[in-house]
């Protein structure tokens, strides 16, 4: 059978790369949306961006209301500054929920309707150009066919997807990460190591997207901790640019599984920021996940160092949970509890989360299919 890999149009990665891809700017249009955040604007990120737009002679309008949990509200402003502005292409600036929103409101200009119709489904018309600058390490969504925008009426998380959202032009500059705080550095982290296990793992993975995969996670856990602990070392935080972009075509390719179904519906009910709700269920979804791909787990034992000769694949798989607990242990990831999630209301809405985590697919990627039970039974291992 054949396998199609898809990538964005064109990828500027490594130093100045902000600098380098200025020429290409050009190319889509005289005024671009730039959709950000106050923390990017505050930090000189966006200026960065700005002095790049500049020097080129395009215009450019900011919208910096995104938070860290986009929604449908953000994304109809944006539309609207984007049409009363007379803009013709779109930049993000910022992590994945930036990227997340610019996907959002250009799908929205060119196609009819309100974007809850959209849910699961796939965008048919082309939006106007989109450029992602990534400032975190990472959502990987500079190299995703998708996008996770709250809707405020139903209390979910909609996932809208097609290739028409892949950006045309990603510019992944790790200076543009180094502003980035240990916790953002370990929720982003953390999320990147998920895209690639998950990928590696899925019942969809591919050659191609196992070739990402496996170099994103031996890049990732081999960076990560120094990237959290050493802030201002730019090697560390460039490989985890390159490992999160590696993970993001990864899973653009192979999708993601059971942690990321799980995941949504926390983020939804209890605006836990994505990146933590993957971190908080990654090592429960493992135990679970190992005993159907132990095959796959094991190599990747080998590729984070944990294998060690003689050991069955099932032990090898072990150890990968092991290192991922530690890891997560290092780098101070919350629990539930320490996040102030209240257990009781969590468990009120557990029948519902399941539900949701189910109704997304992801989890029935995985290569050991969840029941309902066996996704309710997760969640109250987390309280554990």
């Amino acid at each position: 059978m054949a396998h199609k890999i898809i990538v964005p149009k064109k990828i500027v990665y490594g130093k100045e790369a902000l600098k380098d891809a200025g020429i290409y700017l050009k190319e889509f249009g005289k005024k671009a949306l730039i959709v950000t955040d106050e923390i990017m604007v505050k930090i000189g990120n966006v200026s960065k961006v700005t002095e790049i737009l500049d020097t080129n002679d395009i215009k450019y309008v900011i919208y910096d209301k995104v938070n860290s949990e986009p929604t449908d509200i953000m994304v109809d402003k944006g539309i609207e500054i984007y049409n009363s502005e007379k803009c013709d292409f779109l930049i993000a600036v910022g992590g994945g929920s930036p990227i997340d929103t610019m996907k959002a409101i250009g799908a929205m200009i060119t196609n009819p309707g309100k974007i809850s119709d959209y849910m699961g489904k796939i965008i048919e018309n082309c939006p106007p150009p989109l450029v992602a600058v990534p400032t975190t390490a990472g959502t990987g969504s500079e190299a995703t066919q998708f996008t996770i925008i709250s809707d405020t009426v139903n209390n979910v998380k909609m996932l809208l997807k097609g290739p028409n959202l892949l950006p045309q032009l990603a510019i992944v500059d790790a200076e543009m990460t180094m502003t980035a705080p240990k916790g953002v550095t370990a929720a982003t982290g953390i999320d990147a190591l998920t895209h690639a296990v998950e990928s590696y793992t899925s019942r969809v993975a591919q050659p191609l997207s196992d070739t990402f995969a496996l170099s994103a996670i031996k890049r990732i856990f081999n960076n990560l901790r120094k990237a959290y602990n050493e802030g201002n070392d730019f090697e560390s935080r460039n490989q985890m640019s390159l490992g999160s972009l590696e993970a993001g075509i990864a899973f653009n390719n192979a999708s993601v599984t059971i942690i990321h179904g799980m995941s949504r519906p926390i983020g939804a009910l209890f605006h836990v920021p994505h990146g933590i709700s993957n971190a908080m269920l990654f090592v429960e979804c493992l135990k679970f996940a190992i005993e159907g791909a132990p095959e796959r787990f094991a190599e990747i034992a080998k590729v984070i160092g944990s294998y060690k000769e003689g050991m069955t694949d099932m032990e090898a798989a072990q150890t990968v949970v092991d290192e991922i607990a530690k890891l997560c242990s290092d780098i101070n990831i919350p629990t539930l509890e320490e996040f102030g999630i209240d257990k009781e209301e969590f468990f009120a809405v557990m029948d519902k989360m399941a539900d949701d985590a189910l109704a997304s697919g992801s989890p029935n990627n995985t290569m050991r299919q969840p029941t309902k039970e066996e996704i309710i039974e997760i969640y109250k291992r987390l309280w554990k």
